[in-house]
């Protein structure tokens, strides 16, 4: 025989168990929470589910069907065999009284309405819900459906008393859709009448499984009672001895159901004392944070008032000066007012005494020494000092930081992008960034793993618009471009060589190539103004690089090769194509390597401007000999993972960059990162670029229009991080000592910027301010700059000069310089302030900046 599952499925009666499973089974059947759930449940398959998951938890592997079959027999077995000496009788019997337990106290829906207690019938009787008689069978009979109806749900399942015949039409009559109940019994105390009332699923207890479906229908369950009450008056007395039990084993239900309600009712008055005192807590906490901030208040008060009457007594002392001299000649020199005595009074006041204080030199006060411990070529590295290197130093000691130090140094020397921070954390925090290879722990080729090779090949093709795929085989990854300078540096040089390279450039080059290897530079000098066939300031020509070239052999330098930056830096320049092919023919001419450092390729915000890679022109004039630089620190916004690359056709080189790997090495798990991003190229093309160069293009705007409103001048290119600006007008006298002095000054009052003299530029004056930061860091750098540029050069020729001082005091008053301030309000005062005073100064005829 077969059981057919209401969703058309056959499943095998269950069969052949043991002793052990059945004993297993029937002790997890017989838990009260089991038969209640059993009992109150509607459909209840999803129990035998579970009673067959946890029999194969321990071991037996039963379905929830074969589980139902199993216990449908068994109660059948149960009601066959009373002795108490029958096998399983005593778990039977528990089960029996469990499930009396469960429904005891539990309020069970019949057609709409509820049945609050259970009744027992007499044994033996006939009545609708009790057990059938010995020897009859109770199946299940469900039609399958088909795939039209499955909308309406599965067709509810039939019980039926009596034999089974599958031509019998009369079942039909009894079929009927019902909640799965218990019986009722309702006991007459005076008479001992039993009237029995049949849910219409099952015979309580008798129900074989407590399974869904249909029984009696309402049509028939008058009838049922009347049979009921009869048989009991007939059998009253075996009737009485089951009634008593069973109200036995309801009493200890209710007393189950107490102590679980009790329990809850102390659970519930537990969690609302802790939601009271956690309550209590926030509301302490919140009330602490509010005298918190207006402690912060009336500090960041005082502090204002304390700085007003500062800068007001400070400009008070230096106009009584200025009226005081009035009737002195007025051919007053500016040593009158000298830019650095000034500055330093006027910052003086401006800035709070607890700012930090920096030493002007890396060494201070003491004088650098030779140490016994290291070799000549390690002293010549511990006293190398650049001017790059002192300020960003002093940078990393004394950090701008709103919160915690807002007087520290704002960084416009540092060529960072720290506009997409919140695009790469999100892109870095997906799981793809996360997964480690064996392969990725372990020594990898020193060139890099295969598969960043060939993505970085793939790469550079598709971006510098390669007219052939690169070859995987000629990409050498190491740990920054720094790092790729070096190892050219040492491979294609000795330390007698030098290199040609035009000026200003990126000043750290000098390192990168001298303090391994020894190399030199040549500098090809470009001028701010244009001469000869210059149509723009430091235009680089053929022409100067053959007189370059000219007099380098002059000294006896050995040029071995030329350095192109393409994007420049700190210029901006781009190179056009035939820019490039006439300086590679030039190398190709004299044999010159040349390397090309193309790292900012993907930062030329403007669209009308297009970058030409030299990877993408069609035959290169000596491609043994070209070689190109680029990293993902500019490009990516993420300085702080080292990765470099270089791609040469010079098969001996990529051996020799190979030897020098192992010295410079990228970590495995970061070059698998590096993987996943420049694979990630929907990424790539429609967030992350677009949005790079959309921010690149409003800090570059910002900056530049600031910079016109002083006056400064600049060049106006649209690649890199940076503006080449000219300061010159604010130098005393236009040295290069000046110009550094100029430099201290700003790096004194926490503001570092990049001087001219650092990138080897020919003229003094000019400075290379970094525009990728935050708009509220560039407000205030830029009004500490203000200050120190404008403000004393307001008074080199202002002795004559009659302002009127209620009016300069309420200008103050509008806007007063503080870092805790409103930035914006206080660069729109100073602006507007210094434009006012000029104009006034000029007026008189007393100022010539």
């Amino acid at each position: 025989m077969h059981l057919i599952h209401v969703y058309g499925k056959k499943y095998e009666r269950g069969s052949n168990w043991s002793e052990p499973e059945v004993l297993e089974l029937l002790q997890i059947w017989s838990d009260v929470p089991v038969q209640t759930e059993l009992v109150t449940c509607l459909r209840n398959q999803h129990v035998f589910n579970r009673i067959a998951s946890t029999l194969r938890q321990k071991g037996i592997n039963r379905t929830g069907d074969q589980c139902r079959e199993k216990i449908k027999k068994l109660k059948l077995e149960y009601k066959q065999k009373t002795l108490r000496s029958a096998r399983y009788y005593e778990l039977m019997e528990r089960a029996q009284s469990n499930r009396s337990a469960a429904t005891s106290g539990s309020t069970l829906p019949l057609w709409g309405g509820t049945v609050t207690n259970q009744a027992t019938g007499l044994q033996g009787s006939e009545a609708p819900g009790h057990p059938p008689r010995v020897g009859e069978m109770l199946e299940i009979k469900t039609e399958v459906m088909s795939s039209d109806d499955e909308a309406a749900g599965p067709p509810e399942m039939i019980y039926e008393f009596g034999p089974v015949d599958e031509d019998d039409e009369g079942a039909a009559e009894h079929k009927h859709a019902g909640p799965n109940t218990e019986e009722i019994t309702e006991m007459d105390g005076e008479q001992g009448n039993t009237h029995v009332i049949c849910s219409p699923s099952d015979c309580s207890d008798q129900n074989m499984t407590g399974s869904s479906g249909a029984g009696v229908s309402p049509a028939t369950a008058p009838m049922a009672m009347r049979e009921g009450g009869s048989h009991g008056d007939q059998e009253g007395g075996s009737g009485s001895f089951h009634q008593r039990k069973r109200r036995r084993v309801g009493r200890g239900g209710e007393g189950v159901l107490s102590n679980a309600l009790a329990g809850y009712l102390s659970w519930q008055q537990t969690a609302e004392e802790r939601f009271l005192a956690l309550e209590e807590a926030r509301m302490q906490q919140e009330a602490r944070a509010e005298e918190r901030r207006e402690q912060q208040e009336e500090r960041r008060a005082k502090q204002e008032r304390d700085h007003e009457f500062r800068l007001m007594s400070m400009l008070t002392r230096v106009l009584s000066s200025s009226r005081g001299t009035e009737d002195q000649s007025a051919s007053t020199s500016r040593e009158t007012f000298p830019v650095p005595s000034t500055s330093q009074t006027l910052l003086s006041c401006l800035l709070p005494n607890s700012a930090k204080t920096v030493p002007s030199m890396l060494w201070g006060d003491q004088t650098a020494q030779y140490s016994p411990y290291l070799s000549r070529r390690g002293n010549s590295m511990r006293l190398h000092q650049g001017i790059l290197q002192e300020g960003y130093n002093q940078y990393h000691a004394n950090k701008h930081d709103e919160n915690s130090n807002p007087h520290g140094i704002i960084n416009f020397g540092t060529s960072e992008n720290k506009l997409c921070f919140d695009l790469l954390q999100k892109r870095l925090m997906r799981p793809d960034m996360l997964h480690i290879e064996p392969a990725f722990l372990q020594y990898p080729d020193w060139k890099g793993h295969s598969v960043l090779q060939e993505e970085v090949a793939k790469f550079l093709s598709d971006y510098c618009r390669s007219p052939k795929p690169l070859k995987p085989e000629n990409v050498v990854v190491m740990n920054g471009c720094g790092a790729v300078f070096s190892a050219l540096a040492a491979t294609l040089c000795d330390s007698e060589d030098a290199i040609l390279i035009p000026s200003p450039f990126y000043g750290v080059i000098t390192e990168d190539v001298g303090l391994y290897s020894t190399v030199k530079l040549h500098h090809v000098p470009l001028y701010s103004q244009p001469t000869g066939s210059d149509v723009r300031p430091f235009q680089l020509t053929v022409e100067k690089l053959e007189n370059s070239l000219k007099e380098a052999k002059k000294e006896g330098l050995n040029i071995k090769a030329l350095i192109l930056l393409n994007p420049h830096n700190p210029l901006g320049d781009v190179y056009s194509s035939e820019e490039l092919i006439s300086f590679l023919q030039f190398a190709k001419m004299h044999k010159l390597h040349v390397i090309v450092d193309e790292i900012y390729m993907l930062s030329v915000f403007n669209e009308t401007d297009t970058f030409c890679s030299v990877l993408s022109l069609d035959g290169l004039p000596d491609p043994q000999r070209t070689h190109v630089m680029w990293g993902v620190s500019k490009e990516f916004a993420m300085a702080g993972i080292r990765l470099g690359m270089v791609y040469s056709e010079n098969g001996d080189l990529v051996q020799a960059l190979d030897q020098l790997g192992y010295f410079h090495g990228v970590p495995g798990p970061t070059q698998y990162q590096m993987v996943q991003l420049l694979r990630d190229r929907d990424w790539l093309n429609s967030e992350f670029l677009p949005e790079n160069r959309h921010r690149l293009r409003e800090a570059h705007s910002f900056m530049i229009e600031e910079l016109k409103k002083l006056d400064i001048p600049f060049l106006h290119r649209s690649a890199g991080f940076f503006i080449w600006a000219d300061l010159s007008k604010y130098l005393k006298e236009k040295t290069f000592a000046e110009e550094l002095s100029l430099w201290r000054c700003f790096l004194k009052h926490k503001v570092l910027l990049s001087c001219g003299q650092a990138f080897s530029c020919v003229s003094p004056g000019w400075f290379r301010i970094i525009f990728t930061d935050r708009l509220h860091k560039l407000q205030l750098g830029l009004s500490i700059t203000l200050i120190h540029i404008s403000v004393p050069m307001l008074f080199f020729k202002s002795t004559q000069t009659e302002i009127s001082c209620h009016g300069f005091m309420v200008g103050i008053l509008k806007g007063i310089v503080h870092p805790k301030m409103n930035v914006e309000r206080h660069r729109r005062f100073l602006l507007t302030f210094i434009i006012w005073t000029k104009n006034t100064m000029e007026v008189s005829g007393n100022l010539r900046l």
